[in-house]
Formats: C-alpha cells, sequence, structure tokens
C-alpha cells in the first residue's frame, strides 16, 4: 500500500481514518487468549517486559501500568530489573516475532522456569514457538508480507498502536479483578516529577 495518500486530507482526517482501523483491528482479538493473559499477569510474582524498537516501548508503558495496580514489573534492560525466575512472567512484544535480541531472552526465561507471553502478529513464529503463552494481535507488518489488515499507516505503526491498546485494555481487566480505581491507582503514580 505505498504511493502518495489521496484520502483522506488534514491531520484530523488522518486522526480518524487510524481510529477507524484501530476499532478494525481491536475486534480481531481472540477473548479467551486475552482473557488468559490478564490471568497470567495477575498470578505473575513478577512481571518483566521486553521488545525493540516501538513494540518495546508498548512494552515499558504496559510495565508502568502494572506498577501502578500493584504489580512488581521490570523493563528487561533496565539497571535496577532483578532476575526472573519461577512463578514470572516474561511479556515478549514483537510483531514478526521473530526479533534476534529477543530469541535468547525467552529461551533463558524459559531455562530458568519463567513463562513466557508473546504479544505478536505471527502466532507460528520463533518466539511464539517458544512461549508458554501467546496473544495473536491484529495489525499490518512492515514488510506488508501476509497481512490481515490494511493500513494507511507506515511500518509496523498498526501493530504498536493495537499492542498499545490490547495492553491498556489488560491492566483495566486486571484492575477489575483486583477492585480497584483510578484514584487507588495514583496514590502509586511517580511522583518526583
Amino acid at each position: 500500500m505505498g504511493g502518495p495518500l489521496a484520502e483522506p486530507t488534514g491531520t484530523a482526517g488522518f486522526a480518524a481514518r487510524i481510529a477507524a482501523e484501530l476499532a478494525e483491528s481491536v475486534r480481531g482479538i481472540d477473548p479467551a487468549q486475552a482473557e488468559s493473559f490478564a490471568e497470567a499477569l495477575d498470578r505473575a510474582a513478577n512481571v518483566f517486559t521486553a521488545g525493540a524498537g516501538r513494540s518495546g516501548l508498548m512494552g515499558k508503558a504496559l510495565a508502568m501500568r502494572l506498577v501502578h495496580a500493584g504489580s512488581q514489573a521490570h523493563v528487561v534492560g533496565e539497571t535496577t530489573t532483578p532476575g526472573i525466575g519461577p512463578g514470572d512472567l516474561l511479556v515478549m512484544c514483537s510483531g514478526s516475532g521473530e526479533t534476534r535480541t529477543l530469541v535468547p531472552m525467552a529461551e533463558k526465561a524459559r531455562e530458568l522456569g519463567a513463562d513466557v507471553a508473546v504479544l505478536t502478529l505471527k502466532p507460528d513464529s520463533t518466539l511464539a514457538k517458544l512461549a508458554t503463552m501467546v496473544v495473536r494481535l491484529p495489525g499490518a507488518s512492515k514488510s506488508r508480507e501476509n497481512d490481515d489488515y490494511a493500513t494507511i499507516q507506515p511500518m509496523g505503526s498498526l501493530f504498536e498502536q493495537t499492542l498499545l491498546l490490547f495492553c491498556d485494555a489488560s491492566v483495566l481487566r486486571l484492575m477489575q479483578r483486583r477492585g480497584l480505581d483510578t484514584d487507588r491507582m495514583y496514590g502509586k503514580h511517580a511522583n518526583l516529577e
């Protein structure tokens, strides 16, 4: 879907088109996979997130909200991140499921007895095969090969946005399971800003 964009026009028009694409994308999320992921977040002793590029940023956003919800959450690669082990969950965010830097992390986490959840476009990918849980998120890949969703957006934007919405929805489900509301979560918000 390369080439110049004929429609829509203007920033507001593009925003409306992106919102429509996202509405279509989130309808394709499997409810059973989504509920299993929320349950895994709830029972994990520690949740670790990992991803590269923009997908990694969405993983960091998930870790932040999990901390607000009372979870022990960490971002792989940060200086304060502890070791992973049994009872822990590694959440890997990768559209392709083939990100070379993530594969050894998944292997190591499994070797150390942790569960691995992979949020991906490709449920038959290398990362998905290493996972204890896979959530297939609809979207479009960077290469546009074998995609189910058309998008006007560049590269993996639709997947990354779907990933962020899915993670935020998972935190809402976790809040519901734990009887939390925004006021109680705000008490865990950073206050040295």
